[in-house]
């Protein structure tokens, strides 16, 4: 089983850029399709990115453009770098597989806000 620890969030101006990162342990990681999910207060957890395990994307329309999903099968990390930032992007991140299992992390907070 996978174990995932996210890292990168905090506090960032409108417009700002931040970059989160995604470390995976266990057997397996480079065969599976990852993804970024966030959890804004008050809402259901949604689908940010995902990206197949050969490095295709896929982004929600309310981010494409401005955030980049990557991974490094060799070191077993998954980033996202978030561009261009909203205060509606305030959530917190979490990195798990797609589809997601129930294995989640503990997330990073991301605030927007000037």
């Amino acid at each position: 089983q996978v174990q995932l620890v996210e890292s990168g969030g905090g506090l960032v101006q409108p417009g700002g850029s931040l970059r989160l990162s995604c470390a995976a342990s266990g057997s397996g990681f480079s065969f599976y399709r990852m993804g970024w999910y966030r959890q804004a207060p008050g809402k259901q957890r949604e689908l940010v990115a995902r990206i197949t395990s050969g490095g295709i994307t896929n982004y929600a329309d309310s981010v494409k453009g401005r955030f980049i999903i990557s991974r490094d099968n060799a070191k077993n990390t998954v980033s996202l770098q978030m561009n261009s930032l909203k205060p509606e992007d305030t959530a917190v991140y979490y990195c798990n597989r797609f589809p997601a299992t129930p294995n989640w992390g503990q997330g990073t907070l991301v605030t927007v806000s000037s």
